[in-house]
């Protein structure tokens, strides 16, 4: 076992390492961080340490009986947080914690691998890079999944690593698709064949944790509960698929084109997608060759060339295709020379190829609605911390009236200072460690208070009958 993993077992966490985030939040303005409380805080802490042990313990080959001893030990410091539930709890909910926490940390080992350095992290993308690119993908669905998986690989590219994090609405604005079919492909597809794992949803202002896997799982790709019967070798039926077992393809022309909306749905499709890529990863190809290495069957790629000839994207000579030269810009040419069998209007970029599909717009659209969709949930979340109370509802000449109850927190409005701050009536300067919320209600926001408003509430009511009894 390493000398860190060790002195976690021995010290404890010395360094704080997995202490981020613990005791803090975001705040309700979204910029500022506040305190959690000290045991929720210290509870979240101390899990992390169990499961960065069981970690160790599981790579180094150990059992769970190993572990639970380490931890239960009295000596050692890294088993503080099982060792209380023990004490709290008894001993066999604590022993079920333990269990929970080996299950979760065994499975973490044998889909992850030790990156010992960003050399190291970079290598391991470009391996998965190198897979998914001869991974055949076959089917419209399978497609699809292919560009969801190039975009958490460019998150991952970017984040130095295969951990990295990614919301929902991110991702389908990567991938240019909506966050309906995303959904899908996640649950029939990435997330069942190893591709993705969720290690954690996203809540908040925080996006996913994702690790990106080898797709070890996925040997075939099929519609989920299809209805046609395999082959039976006894009639000597068809058993090899159309496609070959292996493609070639260049994913980063793929994740480049991905999200414009000639690619869409109803635009050129992910089949012509694969098709350039294809032929940008090995110019000149047949059509038997080019349906092996695109993963593309015979029908749609015979349909897909077409299209693209249409626009002047792609040309044959005699049997073989290739792209124009400012193909990947979606500019087309004509080639004398070459058999197109009609007569082709290049395309002059992407943007008329969309149009000429009635496709543009349609990225721009989506980042509205999912823009207008975040604002919406960040002033739902901004309402809830500011701990607002339902309004009752009263029927007065056929009209509903909200009538909001009362809160022992309301406020004059001369008390309102700029920035939405409290001014102190005595100096008449604005108050730091007191904030005005949208409903003109007080929100305490220093880090040594941390009660509820119902706790505030009560603080005030019995302050109030105090000075009752005074006067």
């Amino acid at each position: 076992m390493p000398s860190a993993a060790a002195d976690l077992i021995l010290l404890g966490d010395l360094t704080g390492r997995y202490a981020s985030g613990s005791y803090s939040r975001l705040a309700s303005d979204g910029r500022s961080v506040a305190l959690r409380a000290e045991r929720q805080g210290a509870a979240e802490h101390g899990h992390r340490i169990t499961a960065a042990i069981a970690c160790h313990v599981a790579r180094a080959g150990g059992t769970m009986e190993q572990l639970t001893r380490l931890l239960l030990y009295p000596e050692h410091e890294g088993g503080r947080h099982a060792q209380h539930i023990a004490l709290r709890s008894g001993q066999s909910r604590a022993l079920d914690y333990i269990r929970r926490v080996w299950a979760s940390a065994t499975e973490a080992v044998s889909t992850t691998m030790v990156l010992d350095s960003r050399h190291h992290a970079y290598e391991a993308l470009a391996t998965l890079r190198d897979r998914i690119e001869t991974t055949p993908w076959r089917g419209e669905r399978a497609r699809t999944a292919l560009r969801v998986l190039r975009a958490h690989l460019n998150f991952a590219e970017a984040a130095g690593g295969p951990l990295h994090h990614a919301s929902e609405r991110q991702t389908a604005e990567e991938a240019g698709i909506s966050r309906t079919t995303l959904r899908a492909v996640y649950d029939t597809v990435l997330k069942p064949h190893g591709w993705l794992r969720r290690l954690r949803v996203g809540h908040g202002r925080e996006g996913s944790t994702w690790y990106l896997g080898d797709g070890s799982g996925s040997a075939q790709f099929s519609r989920f509960r299809t209805t046609q019967y395999p082959p039976d070798p006894a009639l000597e039926e068809w058993t090899t698929p159309e496609t070959a077992t292996t493609a070639d393809i260049d994913s980063t022309i793929l994740g480049q084109l991905m999200g414009h909306d000639a690619f869409t749905h109803h635009g050129l499709g992910s089949a012509a997608l694969m098709l350039i890529s294809a032929l940008h990863q090995r110019p000149n190809q047949t059509v038997s060759e080019l349906i092996g290495t695109s993963s593309v069957s015979r029908a749609t790629t015979y349909r897909t060339l077409q299209r693209l000839t249409a626009h002047g994207l792609v040309h044959h000579t005699g049997e073989t295709w290739g792209l124009a030269p400012r193909a990947l810009e979606g500019t087309g040419n004509s080639y004398p020379e070459a058999d197109t069998g009609s007569a082709t209007a290049p395309a002059q970029g992407w943007d008329e190829v969309a149009e000429h599909h009635g496709a543009t717009g349609v990225a721009a659209r989506r980042k509205a609605r999912h823009a207008a969709e975040r604002a919406a949930y960040r002033e739902t979340l901004d309402r809830l911390a500011e701990h607002r109370s339902k309004a009752l509802v009263i029927i007065r000449d056929g009209r509903q009236v909200l009538v909001p109850t009362p809160r022992p927190d309301e406020i004059s409005s001369a008390w309102h200072a700029p920035g939405g701050c409290l001014r102190d009536p005595a100096t008449g300067r604005a108050d730091p460690d007191w904030r005005i919320a949208t409903d003109g209600r007080l929100i305490l926001i220093t880090h040594s208070d941390q009660r509820t408003y119902d706790e505030l509430t009560a603080a005030h009511a019995e302050a109030l009958s105090e000075w009752n009894s005074a006067a």
